[in-house]
């Protein structure tokens, strides 16, 4: 597989456990709606901690790579920060998040296809946190 490939069906398939743990309590009930809100609210800490991870990562050979790191530390300390707040608070925190991790992101140099998937996963991940903030 290529780089593209590879990403694209990682990312698709890590959409599988913010569609699951959402919409168990409004489908299968597998879980408990609080179990499911807080593995959804955990997941979604540490996704978005990884794209904090991915900012830093592709900021080090850059010349301006010290606002880039401190973006990508905002990033994972909302992560943090949404996680403590355990609840709907929570889920709103992530959600803002993802949509202002792809904000910044889409303002960078990425190749087409990651921007296409990264806006694709962002949708995803952020209809999941609106929907874990109404549990």
């Amino acid at each position: 597989m290529d780089t593209a490939r590879t990403a694209q069906v990682l990312g698709y398939a890590g959409l599988i456990p913010f569609a699951g743990l959402a919409l168990d309590p409004l489908t299968t009930q597998v879980l408990s709606p609080p179990i499911a809100g807080l593995w959804l609210l955990g997941y979604g800490t540490v996704i978005l901690s990884f794209l904090g991870g991915i900012v830093w990562g592709r900021s080090l050979d850059r010349p301006e790579a010290g606002v880039a790191m401190i973006i990508a530390i905002l990033i994972s300390l909302a992560a943090w920060v949404a996680f403590i707040r355990v609840g709907q608070e929570g889920f709103w925190i992530l959600a803002a998040g993802f949509v202002a991790a792809l904000a910044y992101d889409l303002g960078s140099d990425l190749p087409p296809w990651f921007r296409r998937l990264r806006i694709h996963l962002t949708i995803g991940a952020t209809l999941a946190m609106i929907i874990g903030a109404t549990m």
